[in-house]
């Protein structure tokens, strides 16, 4: 939460026009080759300066810039006799249109290119590259959506909270802010309407933005503000409930690199650990060898602690060439996840066998887990498979409906189940997570999804078997006490809401968070739910 006046990013570079151009063709090339290497030279820059997660990001952001496929459209454009401004506008533009349509994860990565497109037109006309304005005292940032590369080196003794009309909740936006404890509410509808200097509360909690508040409302948020803050200076302990029920607290990571830094905010191990990063951007799939190395890094940094590992997910909403890179209308619904390894069972079996082996050379608690489960036959599939590679702990997440809806079949088989209610909200309300137009059903409270939650929750509890969450609905705190009173037995979250939750867990009782579960699956709506549990809470 943050309190402060409002900022709103510059407006981006005019279109270029559509003239002919006077310089020849490759003179013309030549002056885009030039702004493409500098705008990549100064990404990887941002990159290593940054740092983390926002390195990685920056990265890709750079190798966008370079991409030849772009270059020779770029190219094309320019012998057709239009500027390199103009090429460079037309080309990024109609490869943003391409991720768009292939919607998810590639449709996010359409405001990076687009934010690349702007560096070089910047650097070809020889102008400073919009960015975040300069300010002597602190601000709320309002922008349509912010570039990674500014995200990522916000001054945070300025930037009090982003505020965007655009994006998602797997944004690069959303990510990097979460990632430096800077909150950020996306999707706002009405934010371009907000005047410079008009005082607003940002409550990235409930993704609500009050405009010029009254005092009490600013004296609230200041508490709570003031609460966080002894949250996060408070001495690190394990997850628990105020009856010493334990909740251990994970930490969702992206690679080897953040382990360090979740456990110095207190991750007690690893919920939901991303292999992508090993896939994304190659030409052909990492060997056993290289993500062997990978594996044991990760687990070096958790001796004797949980870690669960997540097979790669991937697929059409993010395509490998080795995997499946065939367009699909629909991707959300489509061949990914296990789905797609299933095709490609060497790669899982590779895969599975670098992670069998990792295991095999640490003292970590290793688990393994399949994405984008549908039934028992799925679970028995990934199980099984895992079993003969070595493995000692197999489960799959709850994502699909339909496997919360069999979950007493599938905890026969799976040693655990670990729920992503990002995609479940996402699936069970039929709301794409990443169309702004109906952002509003993207709300992990609605009661269908914590009905789902709670039948896996009791399934659990009969077969005696761990259900964890690593959705983002776990740094939610009030939320992640509602979860523990749905069943769930772990909460793994982006290692910056550690401190809030840990909080807000040790203020209830198992039996309070169960009633704050039953009088939130008893609402009609969303926003009800919350509420119920709110005024119960007190």
């Amino acid at each position: 939460m943050a309190v402060g006046p409002v900022l709103r990013m510059p407006e981006p570079l005019p279109e270029p026009g559509t003239e002919a151009r006077t310089a020849d063709a490759p003179a013309e090339l030549a002056r885009v080759r030039e702004s493409l290497e500098a705008v990549a030279a100064d990404l990887t820059a941002r990159g290593e300066k940054a740092g983390g997660e926002a390195k990685d990001v920056l990265d890709a952001q750079a190798l966008m810039a370079q991409d030849p496929t772009l270059v020779d459209d770029v190219e094309q454009r320019i012998d057709g006799g239009v500027t390199g401004e103009r090429a460079v506008f037309e080309a990024f533009g109609a490869f943003q249109e391409m991720l768009v349509g292939m919607g998810g994860y590639m449709a996010e990565r359409a405001t990076d290119l687009g934010d690349v497109a702007q560096r070089v037109i910047a650097a070809l006309r020889g102008v400073p590259a919009p960015g975040v304005p300069e300010s002597d005292t602190p601000f709320v940032l309002v922008a349509p959506d912010l570039a990674p590369a500014d995200t990522a080196l916000l001054d945070l003794d300025k930037v009090l909270a982003l505020v965007t009309r655009d994006g998602g909740p797997t944004s690069h936006t959303a990510i990097l802010a979460r990632s430096k404890s800077i909150p950020a509410i996306v999707g706002v509808t009405g934010a371009l309407d907000l005047v410079d200097g008009t005082v607003v509360v940002a409550d990235a909690v409930s993704g609500v933005v009050t405009v010029d508040p009254s005092a009490d409302e600013v004296a609230a948020a200041e508490q709570r503000i003031a609460d966080r803050r002894a949250a996060a200076a408070a001495p690190l302990t394990d997850g628990a409930l105020a009856d010493g029920h334990a909740v251990p607290l994970l930490a969702n990571l992206g690679s080897p690199d953040e382990a360090a830094g979740a456990v110095a905010l207190g991750a007690e191990g690893v919920g939901l650990f991303r292999t992508e990063f090993l896939f994304l951007g190659a030409s052909q799939a990492p060997t056993v060898e290289s993500q062997t190395a990978s594996y044991t890094a990760l687990l070096e940094a958790f001796p004797g602690r949980k870690v669960v590992v997540r097979a790669l997910d991937a697929g059409a909403d993010k395509p490998l060439a080795f995997l499946n890179d065939a367009h699909e209308e629909n991707p959300a619904l489509g061949l990914r996840g296990l789905r797609a390894l299933r095709v490609k069972e060497q790669i899982l079996r590779d895969q599975l066998t670098a992670l069998a082996a990792a295991q095999a050379a640490t003292t970590a608690d290793l688990w393994v887990m399949a994405p984008m489960v549908s039934d028992a036959e799925e679970t028995e599939y990934f199980v099984a498979l895992g079993r003969e590679l070595g493995l000692r702990t197999v489960g799959v997440m709850a994502e699909v409906p339909s496997l919360a809806v069999l979950a007493d079949q599938v905890m026969r088989t799976a040693d655990f189940v670990s729920i992503g209610t990002n995609d479940l909200t996402q699936y069970t309300l039929a709301a794409d997570r990443m169309l702004g137009s109906v952002a509003s059903y993207q709300d992990p409270w609605h009661p269908a999804v914590l009905r789902l939650v709670s039948t896996l929750g009791e399934a659990g509890r009969a077969a005696s078997k761990p259900v964890g969450i690593c959705g983002e609905a776990a740094a939610d705190p009030l939320l992640a006490v509602v979860l523990v009173g749905l069943g769930a037995t772990t909460l793994s979250m982006t290692p910056a809401a550690l401190a809030d939750v840990r909080l807000e867990l040790s203020k209830h009782t198992l039996e309070q968070a169960q009633a704050l579960a039953a009088a939130a699956v008893a609402a009609t709506t969303a926003a009800g739910a919350r509420q119920a549990a709110e005024s119960l809470a007190g």
